[in-house]
């Protein structure tokens, strides 16, 4: 491939388009210089892109195109994810939507994912198909060069396509998982694995304990509706059978019902038919939906990713001469606050590794539990009871921060859209509610239902730009410690190196050879200063990380 604009790997420019125009067949369309197209089989992609290690490979979605190149054995070190950018595009109140008008328009915004076991990805009508990603391309590039803040909003269209390869290389990857310590695990908590369709052996145990309690000899205890009535008839004064609620009774069927509700759960979020259907080759590879919530946080299709039990942390064991480097950020959305707001008083106590104790020191609040359900009630909405009680002392010591939030829970109960620091932009309220609460009516709604309705949407766009501009930070700090990953050891596949393996929020795990677990450990922190960096500058706030490198994920601290 021949350019005659800026140009790297030998000629190749930096920025190229693939194309499926046919099955079985990949074009390859420099969008930078006067590189010449390549038309090529799609069995031979692979090779092609191995070629050319440094360019930005610019595709309608992650998810279709570089789950095959790493099957091959194949890493890419940047690209552009049509797909997610169109959605934060379309989200963002800095963008002009004229610019994405065009007749796939709707087909675009309706394109989903898909996983590596899903039928569509191998379709001969997959909707993909039949876009043009260069045509989207150009709208997208067009609604960016107009955009105020382009340079935030650049940053934030980076780092959702490098939070796609790094999902589809955990998935690749895997987490390391022993089936035979799960099984072990499960075992101990509920006894042997019972036939297809029987309750283990100690949930069994306890149902006729349940039953006698409530004097409900035949009593499911798996049907809502059942344990209801039974509740109800026993005395017992409940509108529904959630643990916290039972756990405010005083009755002696409670404990066991209470023990049986979380065996019940764990068996089945995590039971053996998890284990038979998520974990293969000493591997859990559950697909992760990078900006999945409205929020930028992730989201998982399967396997409860994001919500693995320390019940069953165990099971997840590093190879034989390897780590597990386990990290996660303290405190990050109210450092978020703090850096975002420009407050320099909060910023003062985010330089302490407990920024909630810092508050106490500096005379703020009188305990860290009060600072703690001060801080959650400004950034959730929790400004009743305790928390607020605490929100006038903070809103005192910390003016801009919490100024922040409330002007952003202002504009949510004016139905107005909310962003976070780099531009993603929230969703304005519809349909129903927002019929009721922010359009006169005489329907006959209640003032009071109305003003609870806004006070429920100013609760969400105040957390909105705190959690989602964390959600930033989280995804710079993934893209800068995936490439910095891939610079340790000597060589070989993604596998072969350190490489993450799992992402929670504020918490990664990476997979390392022993030897360099060290390494890993700098550079997990290296990537968490220079996220900061890029979302705030010089501003001065830290977010420390607690870091343990471990066997098994369990023992990290």
């Amino acid at each position: 491939m021949s350019s005659g604009g800026p140009a790297r790997d030998g000629g190749v420019p930096e920025r190229v388009l693939l194309v499926r125009p046919a099955p079985g067949k990949v074009h390859a369309q420099p969008l930078s210089g006067a590189g010449v197209p390549v038309r090529l089989p799609e069995a031979e992609l692979p090779g092609f892109v191995r070629q050319h290690p440094h360019t930005r490979w610019v595709w309608d979605d992650t998810t279709r195109w570089y789950p095959q190149l790493l099957a091959a054995g194949v890493r890419v070190e940047r690209c552009t994810d049509l797909r997610l950018s169109r959605a934060l595009l379309r989200h963002s109140p800095f963008v002009d939507q004229a610019f994405l008008a065009g007749d796939d328009a709707a087909a675009w915004d309706a394109l989903a994912p898909v996983a590596a076991e899903d039928p569509a990805l191998f379709a001969l009508d997959d909707l993909a198909d039949r876009l043009d990603p260069g045509a989207e391309h150009d709208r997208q590039q067009a609604a960016l060069a107009a955009a105020p803040h382009r340079g935030r909003l650049a940053l934030l269209l980076a780092a959702e396509s490098s939070g796609a390869l790094v999902a589809a290389e955990m998935t690749h990857a895997g987490l390391p998982w022993r089936a035979d310590v799960h099984d072990r695990l499960l075992t101990e908590l509920m006894g042997p694995r019972p036939p297809r369709g029987q309750r283990p052996a100690q949930l069994e145990r306890l149902v006729p304990e349940i039953r006698g309690a409530l004097g409900a000899p035949q009593l499911n205890p798996d049907s809502p509706g059942e344990l209801l009535r039974a509740l109800q008839a026993a005395g017992l004064p409940v509108a529904d059978t959630r643990s916290w609620t039972l756990e405010q009774l005083d009755h002696p069927g409670i404990p066991p019902l209470l023990e049986y509700k979380k065996l019940s759960r764990l068996l089945a979020a995590n039971g053996w038919a998890w284990l038979d259907s998520w974990v293969r080759d000493g591997r859990f590879r559950p697909t992760y939906l990078p900006g999945g919530v409205v929020t930028g946080r992730w989201a998982s299709s399967g396997g409860g990713a994001l919500s693995v039990p320390a019940q069953v942390r165990p099971a997840a064991v590093a190879d034989a001469g390897w780590r597990f480097v386990v990290a996660d950020v303290s405190q990050l959305e109210p450092r978020v606050l703090a850096a975002m707001s420009g407050d320099t008083a909060m910023a003062g106590a985010a330089r302490a590794r407990d920024l909630y104790q810092a508050m106490v020191d500096s005379g703020t609040v009188p305990s860290r539990s009060d600072a703690k359900l001060g801080m959650l009630g400004a950034m959730y909405g929790g400004t009743r009871g305790e928390s607020g009680r605490m929100l006038p002392r903070l809103a005192r010591r910390y003016p801009r921060a919490i100024g922040l939030v409330e002007e952003a829970a202002r504009a949510g109960e004016r139905g107005e859209v909310v962003h976070t620091l780099l531009g993603r932009g929230s969703p304005p309220p519809t349909g129903a509610w927002a019929e009721r609460s922010l359009e006169p009516s005489d329907d006959g709604v209640p003032p009071e239902d109305r003003a609870r309705d806004r006070r429920a949407w100013g609760r969400f766009t105040r957390n909105f730009v705190v959690q989602g501009t964390g959600a930033e930070w989280a995804l710079c700090w993934l893209a800068d410690l995936r490439n910095r990953l891939w610079q340790l050891g000597d060589a070989g596949e993604l596998t072969d190196r350190p490489h993450l393996v799992f992402f929670l929020h504020d918490e990664v795990v990476v997979h390392t050879p022993a030897d360099l677990a060290d390494e890993v450990t700098a550079a997990v922190r290296r990537a968490a200063a220079e996220a900061g960096r890029l979302l705030f500058g010089s501003f001065p706030v830290d977010f420390p990380l607690d870091v343990s490198v471990v066997q098994s994920w369990a023992d990290a601290s």
